[in-house]
């Protein structure tokens, strides 16, 4: 590969190598995360391109620092290097990485997040090698790469969804056709709610309930989201911004029923958006385990802000055992509450009396209204990501056929998108 012909500083392009690594990992965290807005990616990515961009002018030495990274590997390295193999067209870089992305699974969304990141033009040719490819990983990012940069993967997709002997790539595949709006895939989509495979039903039923199945593909989540896995928080969302409350009233109860999935009944009260829920998420902001998120689930019906209109309180100490100081180290997950607002119960009560009388009992609604299109896309420009993702998905229910819009794309991408994105 043709390398720079400047001597470059050693120690400015570690820096670079350390700070990709650190900024991709804390990018591929955020962008899932309940307290960041389009605008706070952006200056992150801002942080994250500029390092990268100094990688490649180091040439071959910036290819050497972040290789060394992968000694320990970690996702945020995995990411750099794979990025800056593609920046460099480093082929055999790239299989190493693969072959170790399929030896480590825990780090394989730093290589699909690279392929992501990457301009459309330095893929070109590569994403039809790879879903030409006989190693089915390298299909999966094929298939990813396209996703990310709103591309339609073509007949991969029906192949992937008919590929017998690998699960991740069928799910890859079932889950690609709805995010891709593939609604010529729904009658295999269908047909895979009797895959062997867990995940692959799952996939299968939400893209079947995106593309316009309003029977099987509910009656299949529904059985999902009763279901201990690690599916059941994903099922829920799909299935409750779908169903009338009368319908989820049975799969509540069984949430409620127990301690287990107390959290997961709270998560699934705000998702439902049933203002007639408001007054027992309001009791459980007194727990200290259950206040943040049931906050969180009252301001997605209510559209409330709460650190905005000052109804937080202080953090209970000790609370979380996740994110701190050291977040920004490779592998260190952030609690799924962290970042949201503590709310003050009271307060929020106050709140709720002096505005309740404009919510319909029984009604759905999101983020302070009921789910429109126009809503929707105003959520996208504005919201919190978890509020954002949500607003995605509700696109795709409100017009089967619609593409899910890419929350976790890199910024400038998604403000291109949503400058383009068609009224209904």
């Amino acid at each position: 590969m043709h390398m720079p012909s400047a001597t470059p500083i050693p120690v400015v392009v570690q820096q670079h190598a350390d700070e990709s690594a650190v900024l991709a990992q804390i990018r591929l965290s955020l962008s899932s995360a309940p307290h960041v807005r389009l605008h706070h990616l952006r200056r992150l990515d801002e942080r994250l391109a500029a390092h990268l961009d100094g990688l490649v002018v180091a040439g071959g030495h910036g290819v050497r620092c972040v290789e060394a990274a992968l000694a320990e590997p970690g996702v945020g390295a995995v990411f750099a290097t794979t990025w800056l193999a593609i920046a460099h067209s480093a082929t055999d870089v790239l299989a190493r990485l693969f072959a170790l992305a399929e030896a480590e699974p825990s780090v394989q969304p730093g290589v699909a997040g690279a392929f992501g990141w990457t301009s459309g033009a330095s893929l070109r040719g590569l994403v039809a090698q790879l879903q030409a490819s006989p190693r089915t990983f390298a299909r999966r990012i094929g298939i990813a790469a396209c996703e990310a940069h709103g591309v339609d993967p073509g007949e991969a997709l029906a192949v992937a969804i008919a590929c017998g002997e690998d699960a991740a790539l069928r799910a890859q595949g079932l889950g690609a056709a709805g995010r891709c709006a593939r609604t010529d895939l729904l009658g295999e989509c269908l047909a895979a709610l009797g895959d062997p495979d867990d995940r692959c039903r799952f996939q299968a039923a939400r893209t079947a309930l995106w593309l316009g199945d309003r029977h099987a593909a509910v009656e299949a989540l529904g059985g999902i989201a009763c279901m201990p896995g690690p599916d059941l928080d994903a099922a829920v969302a799909a299935l409750f911004k779908w169903i009338e409350p009368g319908q989820a009233a049975p799969v509540l109860k069984a949430l409620l029923d127990s301690p287990d999935t107390l959290r997961q009944a709270v998560r699934a009260a705000g998702v439902l958006g049933d203002p007639q829920a408001v007054p027992w998420l309001i009791r459980q902001m007194d727990d200290p385990v259950l206040s943040c998120l049931a906050g969180e689930s009252f301001s997605l019906i209510t559209g409330a802000d709460l650190a905005a209109l000052d109804l937080e309180r202080a953090p209970v100490a000790g609370t979380f055992a996740g994110a701190d100081d050291e977040a920004a180290h490779e592998d260190v997950e952030m609690d799924e509450d962290e970042g949201l607002p503590w709310p003050d119960p009271e307060r929020v009560q106050r709140w709720w009396s002096r505005n309740a009388e404009g919510f319909v009992p029984g009604a759905r609604y999101f983020m302070g209204a009921p789910p429109s299109w126009t809503h929707c896309v105003q959520v996208l420009r504005s919201g919190f990501q978890r509020q954002r993702i949500a607003a995605a998905e509700y696109l795709c229910l409100l017009h089967p056929g619609t593409r899910l819009f890419p929350t976790g794309a890199p910024a400038w991408r998604q403000r291109r998108w949503l400058d383009h994105l068609a009224p209904a």
